[in-house]
């Protein structure tokens, strides 16, 4: 196997969904610009990660300098990583693992096992169920087990014997596997697509109780058959939903749910509410004034809205969006938060979230 030294790439690994390396790509590069670090990146069509490799700095070093993992759009993990370590001796993978892993620091809170979201990485899926309690042995023996604040190890691999080792910094990664949540299918809901709402608020919002509070309001734009309607129903939200579609008539039995039957883009709300979420099919750049709109006029606290990526150029359509939002919004820009992610839930899409900061 390779051996630790100064010729071993220390890089950025970027987990993402497959078939979108590009876009990762292209936003790794402007964000570490923007920091003044400059470098490349591998990234292979449909792998389902993207490797920055600086050209100077050690890429731990970014984290100093400001990358976040909530400032990018199309990534679902930050490592900084080792690697790869290719030719590991199949006799014991794990030394020369945990070897490596000292080099990377001295105490860490949990050990990922992991590999890229692919279908020809879930290969590896019998290979990790077998390696995992061997390794999860010996990383407690080794001492480098450490309290829940330390950075958390990963071990990201490619094949049975080849693996980047990297670590990820708690307030800026992902807590799950992976980065994926594994949420369940609630029981009654419509759709689906009710699970991206669910993965939305778990992935921005800070406090999910207080942001989703009994008795508020929310407008769901779009909302046929009803699955972003039932997260907020869930949270005892009083919701109108706004579609020509049929509604799932369990919701309207909750007494908690107004269906309106018309053009999501035609209605606006008598007064105020807490909340606006939209999942209408439809131009991204229609949907992004719509959205700027409804929040330049105070019409909603919040929004959390999907938009459908085309097949091209889908990173600059982001921008578009995001300029057509905070052109809307004017003056007022700085007193609102507004971020992108694609979530594990959404496909050839992103999910936005926009919010009044609270004076």
């Amino acid at each position: 196997m390779n051996t630790l030294n100064t010729d071993i790439p220390r890089s950025v690994l970027l987990y993402c969904r497959g078939g979108f390396e590009k876009e990762c790509a292209a936003e790794i590069l402007e964000r570490t610009g923007e920091l003044g670090v400059s470098g490349y990146v591998k990234a292979k069509p449909d792998s389902g990660f993207v490797a920055f490799i600086p050209h100077a700095t050690e890429a731990v070093s970014l984290h100093d300098r400001g990358l976040r993992l909530k400032d990018l759009i199309f990534a679902r993990q930050l490592v900084f990583a080792l690697g790869p370590f290719t030719e590991l001796p199949v006799a014991d993978r794990t030394q020369p693992l945990l070897q490596a892993a000292r080099h990377l620091g001295d105490r860490f809170s949990e050990a990922f096992l992991e590999t890229a979201d692919t279908n020809e990485a879930k290969s590896l899926a019998v290979f990790l169920r077998k390696f995992a309690a061997p390794f999860d042995r010996a990383f407690k023996d080794s001492g480098l087990l450490g309290s829940p604040s330390d950075p958390r190890l990963h071990l990201f691999f490619l094949s049975s014997i080849a693996a980047y080792v990297g670590i990820s910094i708690p307030g800026n990664s992902c807590p799950w596997l992976m980065g994926i949540p594994r949420l369940k299918f609630p029981r009654g809901a419509p759709s689906r697509s009710t699970l991206k709402l669910e993965e939305a608020f778990l992935t921005f919002l800070d406090d999910p109780k207080e942001s989703l509070s009994p008795g508020m309001t929310a407008v769901d734009l779009g909302a046929a058959p009803g699955g972003w309607t039932f997260q907020l129903v869930k949270h005892h939200i009083k919701v109108t939903a706004v579609d020509n579609g049929k509604l799932e008539p369990a919701l309207l039995d909750t007494g908690l749910v107004e269906h309106l039957r018309m053009d999501a883009f035609r209605y606006r709300p008598p007064k105020p509410v807490d909340w606006l979420v939209c999942d209408v099919v439809e131009q991204p750049a229609r949907i992004a004034a719509l959205i700027g709109e409804w929040t330049a006029l105070g019409l909603c606290r919040r929004a959390i809205f999907n938009l459908k990526l085309p097949m091209n150029k889908r990173y600059e359509e982001v921008k578009r969006c995001r300029e057509i939002i905070e052109a809307r919004l004017g003056r007022t820009l700085n007193d609102y938060s507004l971020v992108f992610k694609q979530l594990y839930h959404d496909r050839a899409e992103i999910t936005g979230y926009i919010s009044r900061h609270i004076r």
